[in-house]
């Protein structure tokens, strides 16, 4: 009679591995971007920082931008999320308020400060601004798009305006710092780009 005990099979664990992996590239990059003060931070110089080989960057990412802009468009996805309260006011003034915040907080604010001044000499970096600023447009008009199609905008509203009208603000206060970008300022401006709409 055979009595081997059967042989217990090891839980699969290479999914929360590679998870682990492409995590600690993410949060590396974004670091370096942050600390980079101009440098231009390398493929090489974020595998090492994840404790990674290069290969496994090249696994996810075909290049050093793909692999910043990831980063970029993973954090501002924890830090802003899309709400869907059924209020369009409250959608947006959640989303303006996150926007502003998150923006303010490390590793965000120094990495965003890093890739304008960057994108502002390389033309590869500048294509990577453009990039994400355009998921962070579609986040926005997706938002307004559902508070249109509730009969909260009016149907001609032209969306493509009110989010250069937010984003104008953020942008303008967050680089030149001539004003904040608190809370108070995310209700004025809230109200400001709805109350013609919607009065």
């Amino acid at each position: 009679m055979d009595v081997t005990p059967p042989r217990m099979e090891r839980p699969h664990t290479g999914r929360r591995r590679n998870e682990a992996a492409r995590r600690a590239i993410l949060d590396a990059a974004l670091r370096l971007l942050t600390e980079s003060d101009g440098t231009p931070v390398t493929v090489d110089a974020i595998a090492r920082a994840a404790g990674v080989g290069k290969q496994t960057v090249y696994r996810w990412w075909p290049s050093k931008g793909a692999v910043l802009l990831d980063a970029l468009i993973d954090q501002a996805g924890q830090e802003v999320p899309s709400p869907e309260t059924g209020s369009l006011r409250d959608d947006l003034h959640a989303f303006i308020t996150a926007t502003f915040d998150g923006a303010q907080r490390p590793p965000s604010a120094p990495a965003l400060r890093a890739l304008v001044r960057e994108a502002a000499h390389d033309v590869h970096l500048a294509e990577m601004m453009r990039a994400f600023t355009a998921t962070r447009r579609a986040a926005l008009q997706d938002l307004l798009a559902r508070g249109r199609d509730g009969g909260e905008l009016p149907e001609d509203a032209d969306l493509g305006l009110i989010i250069d009208q937010i984003y104008g603000v953020f942008w303008y206060r967050f680089l030149l710092g001539h004003a904040p970008l608190d809370h108070a300022a995310a209700d004025r401006l809230t109200d400001s780009v709805l109350r013609g709409p919607v009065s």
